[in-house]
């Protein structure tokens, strides 16, 4: 088969998620939606009869799409991949790591699992090639590189974690006709959409859609306020050393952000239902307020996952009966713009050199692109032509990530999972529930103290 009639049917197969209707469908070069000049280095590269294992967490669409992106590069090399995505990867991937079969290559939503691999010698540091291509090539590079780098089992630093295929956090849903009917303008400042949500009240309305209750994992809404407003309010180095407690988690900087969440959470004026139930209020109920007659909120802060819990006549027409804005930085702090988000690390367990070129590859814009192609995938590569994107949302949300001055991961998940994944969760709930923020502060603390 050649490599053209290989990416037309590659290509397809991401734009409609792998599905057998892609079969016939042609792309020609001609249209400069992909960034086909990277492929010459790997061309030259006979990688034939070599085959390279790689393990992660992506099945179904996710899959294919990832599917379409291995498929370029062993058309373009010669050599095999072998996938392997499961939900249970992770533990699977453990224990043939223990047998002494690791995969060549894995992929982790966790970039804790990455820092205990790495520590342990189970992982293989990254060419220079790699971390140079993503401190370069990657918006807010240096953030990137810095969420791939830990100690190895030696106590030196190294980059161990190529992040590739991202997710977005630091947005505000809103409903465009509810703002035009107003006559309300996009905030591009935290101080602006201070002052927009004062204005909504005094119209009458109510700002903000807000429910934090999820189960067991109730106040992970709250976590992820604190942790955009710290970026907003504080230097990157004070969020890191917030998430290792480097800083205790009662500094009067942690206590500073808290109460600032306050000002929005606490606010029985900006906030549906009351802030007393905010508590309550299922996180994936909370924003179907933005679609009612009149509107209960004007907008709501959440990942680009929401739309998932939109009334169903929503779901599908984001853009013009939904949309929404980046998260705004406060012009007063010159913080620049930083980004709060997730995505996972490619690692390598066992060095191979094909191994070192397919990792090499998947830096290249046209690794991007491809899934980009498809769905499901966001990326800060400047190299990857936005026009690759197979929608206006996802181009938007990835003009978000190329507009980063910093990515920070989500700090409750670089926590340990006493802390991040329960008194930080039980904290914000306690804070929307009448304890003071130097109270909650000082509990979580107290909890990250008996761990150490």
């Amino acid at each position: 088969m050649t490599l053209r009639k290989t990416l037309s049917v590659a290509i397809a197969l991401a734009t409609l998620s792998g599905t057998a209707a892609a079969e016939g469908l042609k792309f020609d070069k001609a249209d400069n939606r992909f960034s086909w000049d990277s492929l010459s280095k790997f061309q030259k590269m006979d990688l034939n009869g070599k085959t390279i294992r790689f393990d992660g967490p992506w099945i179904d669409g996710d899959e294919a799409n990832l599917r379409t992106v291995i498929a370029y590069f062993e058309e373009a090399t010669g050599a095999t991949v072998e996938y392997n995505g499961s939900n249970d990867f992770e533990q699977l991937v453990l224990v043939d790591m223990k047998a002494g079969n690791p995969p060549n290559l894995a992929a982790w939503p966790q970039p804790g699992t990455v820092s205990e691999l790495a520590s342990q010698g189970n992982l293989v540091a990254l060419s220079d090639s790699v971390e140079q291509a993503v401190a370069t090539n990657y918006a807010a590079g240096q953030s990137w590189v810095d969420l791939g780098t830990y100690k190895g089992a030696d106590g030196k630093e190294a980059m161990f974690g190529l992040p590739y295929n991202v997710n977005l956090k630091s947005l505000v849903w809103y409903v465009p006709e509810n703002f035009e009917e107003m006559g309300y303008e996009i905030p591009q400042s935290m101080e602006e959409l201070i002052a927009l949500s004062d204005q909504i009240v005094k119209d009458g309305g109510t700002p903000w859609c807000i429910g934090m209750e999820s189960g067991g994992a109730t106040g992970w809404v709250g976590t992820d306020w604190m942790e955009d407003l710290m970026l907003r309010t504080q230097p990157p180095s004070v969020y890191d050393q917030w998430v290792s407690n480097e800083m205790p988690f009662n500094d009067p900087k942690v206590i500073e952000v808290m109460n600032t969440f306050g000002q929005f959470v606490l606010n029985d004026d900006y906030v549906d239902g009351s802030s007393s139930a905010v508590a309550s209020i299922f996180f994936g109920d909370s924003p179907k307020g933005l679609f009612d007659t009149p509107p209960k909120c004007y907008m709501h802060r959440q990942a680009s996952f929401i739309p998932a819990f939109f009334p169903d006549q929503y779901k599908e027409t984001i853009g013009t009966d939904s949309d929404f804005f980046y998260f705004p930085s406060y012009e007063s702090k010159d913080l620049g713009n930083p980004v709060l988000g997730g995505g996972t690390l490619i690692t390598m367990m066992k060095d191979s050199p094909e191994s070192q070129v397919f990792m090499d590859y998947l830096t290249s814009p046209i690794a991007h692109e491809l899934w980009m192609a498809g769905q499901g995938f966001l990326t800060p590569h400047k190299g990857a032509k936005l026009e690759a994107y197979s929608s206006d949302t996802l181009r938007k949300q990835g003009e978000i990530f190329l507009n980063a001055t910093t990515f920070r991961f989500d700090a409750s998940d670089l926590m340990p999972g006493a802390i991040g994944a329960g008194a930080f969760w039980t904290g914000m709930v306690d804070f929307t529930s009448g304890k003071s923020a130097e109270e909650v502060t000082t509990d979580i603390q107290k909890a990250w103290d008996a761990i150490k």
